[in-house]
């Protein structure tokens, strides 16, 4: 029996449409579930499209593979993902590969490509985005690890990736937890492009009195020009979509409670272990936690009072224009701040990830897939050691473009009561990297006054404390 080039252990649709994928793509795939019965539906349902091998046993799933032996994990994140690692670890042989292709936590990663690197095995942690459809027709790929474990999985993860001019979209991002850590970045600027998103929806409707309906010819619009995305062409489909049961707009009949599976918090609580400011991945967490406080906002509404003057549009179009221009410039902040985490982490963790690859990789297949991600690469073409995405030439014309229109949204946001917490932070990040001057100052001198923290002066170098409890005089620390 000829012997299996990969395997994938783990078939819920996620599993079971990437072992689609590769044997589409012409390798032939060991496949195997801990329930038999996926296993076997798998084979039976789709086994024309490829060549399988199913396996009711992890013996037996092993015992498929060729040499180098590759397995694809794709199980719950956490204890199932160990446990089933610990399993493979007794079957396979020095210089075999197991990949992690789930939404593991990154320091999970590195922890078990410490350990499994002790036994002589290679440890890869691949994000995989595109969800159900970019797994089985070819999503982006993120895998870090060893260099070593690329010689024989890039070729495999390369074919069955995303294509962009013919690039595919899958890059060795760097040691141990690289691949996961992107991955994790990736997700959180997931979540601040769809909050701005929606926030851009919420402004057209209250602001204008448009319908779900309406609002969706608008983002297919968009979806034309300089916004053309992913998120932006579902979100046209999804404010279409009629309800069947009530005739009205599906939108209106969700309810607003906005589900997490914890990439975001865990991008956020990373960029505060860094050090890195990611305000609109934060304040998208932060939305979504929001969305959930339903005891607090059933206290709230009806208590709390608004004083705002609501909306007064004297011309439609030019604030439909401002509010797309609002949402471009909010855009660019997320993924540079996202950028910025990436790179900081790199420098941390010597990583040596490559900016400009990783917006590559994400034009094709992922959920942030965009148009703009073709400049991102250009820019990180340009400068490498870039600081921020937002002082590259073509970004400073872009934004500085719409940064009046930016301004007036917020403002009439505010005014008018709709929150938009994640238009806001941007732009408050935004003003805060142009300021000469930051209130931080007035902070250390505080810190300095109840803690001693010392502080820095801008006219001489050194460390200084003010006296606060004696006399005012200065003394260098």
């Amino acid at each position: 029996m000829a012997l299996a080039h990969i395997g994938v252990t783990g078939l819920a649709v996620m599993g079971r449409n990437l072992a689609r994928n590769f044997a589409r793509n012409g390798f032939t795939v060991a496949v195997h579930n801990r329930s038999v019965a996926k296993m076997t539906s798998l084979i039976e349902d789709h086994g024309d499209e490829g060549d399988f091998i199913g396996c009711e046993s992890l013996e037996d799933f092993v015992a498929a593979l060729a040499k180098p032996r590759t397995v694809v994990v794709m199980v719950q994140a956490g204890g199932p993902t160990d446990a089933v690692i610990d399993a493979l670890t007794e079957l396979l042989d020095e210089g075999d590969i197991i990949v992690d292709a789930g939404n593991a936590h990154y320091p999970d990663t590195v922890r078990r490509e410490a350990a499994l690197k002790e036994k002589g095995l290679l440890f890869v942690g691949a994000g995989v985005s595109g969800g159900e459809e970019g797994a089985l027709l070819g999503p982006s790929i993120m895998p870090g690890g060893p260099a070593e474990s690329y010689k024989t999985l890039g070729p495999i993860l390369e074919k069955i990736s995303a294509k962009v001019d013919g690039e595919p979209c899958c890059v060795h991002v760097g040691p141990d937890g690289a691949g996961h850590f992107v991955k994790m970045v990736h997700n959180g600027i997931e979540y601040a492009d769809m909050q701005l998103i929606a926030e851009a929806y919420q402004l057209l409707r209250e602001g204008l009195n448009l319908s779900p309906k309406e609002i969706g010819k608008i983002f297919e619009e968009w979806n034309k020009g300089d916004l053309e995305s992913f998120l932006i062409e579902i979100t046209a489909e999804v404010l279409a979509q009629v309800d069947q049961k009530t005739g009205k707009p599906l939108v209106d009949v969700i309810l607003d409670q906005a589900g997490q599976k914890g990439t975001g918090r865990w991008t956020v609580q990373s960029a505060l272990d860094l050090g890195v400011p990611v305000t609109g991945i934060a304040e998208a967490t932060f939305a979504r936690a929001i969305s959930s406080q339903t005891a607090q906002r059933e206290a709230a509404q009806g208590v709390l009072a608004g004083n705002a003057s609501g909306f007064h549009i004297e011309n439609k179009a030019g604030f439909i224009e401002d509010v797309r221009l609002a949402l471009y410039a909010s855009k660019v902040v997320a993924y540079a701040q996202g950028f910025d985490q990436i790179q900081k982490a790199s420098e941390e963790f010597g990583w040596d990830i490559d900016r400009g690859a990783m917006a590559r990789i994400w034009r094709g297949g992922c959920i942030i897939r965009a148009r703009f991600l073709n400049r991102i690469s250009e820019a990180y073409g340009r400068n490498p050691e870039l600081e921020s995405l937002l002082v590259d030439p073509y970004f400073v014309d872009e934004v500085a473009s719409g940064l009046s229109a930016w301004r007036r949204v917020v403002s009439q946001a505010a005014l008018a009561g709709v929150p938009s917490p994640a238009f806001g932070s941007s732009l408050s990040y935004y003003d805060s990297l142009r300021a000469e001057r930051l209130p931080a100052a007035l902070i250390q001198g505080q810190r300095d006054f109840f803690g001693a923290h010392t502080y820095k002066r801008v006219d001489m170098e050194g460390t200084f404390h003010t006296q606060w409890t004696g006399d005012h005089t200065e003394v260098e620390a």
